[in-house]
């Protein structure tokens, strides 16, 4: 059976869950957003080993026994466990056998996950672990799979007949973020703040030695500071009727 994907990637807020959720369901297939698991991986380690475990983690990746802290974190993501479940054709993060895909959103929740996630993200073992999840999820799913991320066109799913690399200005991407968190009303200063969050996002994640953040060579690169949602997945979905016809 050929592989049925969609790769979307692209940086922090640049639109890759609303545009590859409106995607799927225009197509009807299923969705599956990558950055939910490791927020859910990452809670889950916030909760249960402390705020600094992946710091830790990552840290003894760098020397001598390196498996120890990183092992901890991937066998708690499996004792818990931290897993994607199909609701209604979404992938839905669960710890524990409770549905946190509301929970990693909420505001005190991503305050704290924010400023850990990239770190847990960066630990190899982990994202060997996590994309082991969300392959399996796939061969599960005979329709199709939009799945969204920052390396599913380039390590994930490399042979992904449609890959799109969603990208916006910082400073756009920092007006959409403050308005999908109701905030905004600090004028200049409050957007150069996101703006500024977004930029060393995007640096940890474009640098970082395992799957960096980087435009397959083979995707389609969307520029979407001037589009409208409902523009992006116009032009997605008219690439995915051209590559995946039926």
């Amino acid at each position: 059976m050929s592989l049925r994907v969609i790769a979307i990637d692209g940086p922090a807020a640049s639109g890759k869950s609303s545009t590859a959720a409106l995607v799927a369901r225009r197509l009807g297939w299923a969705h599956l957003d990558s950055g939910a698991l490791y927020r859910a991986i990452t809670l889950a380690v916030l909760d249960n080993l402390g705020e600094t475990a992946g710091e830790k983690a990552r840290e003894r990746g760098k020397g001598k026994g390196e498996t120890c802290g990183a092992q901890q974190v991937v066998s708690l993501a499996e004792g818990l466990p931290v897993r994607l479940v199909l609701v209604d054709d979404q992938f839905r993060p669960e710890v524990a056998g409770v549905d946190v895909a509301q929970a990693i959103r909420s505001e005190r929740v991503t305050q704290r996950v924010t400023q850990r996630v990239s770190e847990i993200a960066a630990i190899p073992e982990v994202r060997h672990w996590v994309n082991v999840q969300q392959r399996d999820a796939v061969q599960g799913h005979s329709r199709g799979v939009v799945v969204d991320g920052r390396d599913i066109g380039t390590v994930v799913f490399p042979d992904a007949p449609l890959k799109v690399f969603l990208t916006a200005s910082p400073e756009e991407r920092a007006r959409r973020r403050l308005a999908e968190r109701g905030g905004g009303g600090g004028g200049d200063a409050e957007l150069r703040r996101e703006a500024d969050v977004l930029e060393a996002r995007d640096r940890a994640d474009s640098t970082r030695a395992v799957a960096p953040l980087r435009a397959a060579a083979d995707a389609v690169v969307l520029d979407t500071t001037r589009l409208s949602l409902e523009q992006q997945v116009q032009a997605v979905v008219a690439l995915a009727r051209t590559r995946l016809p039926g």
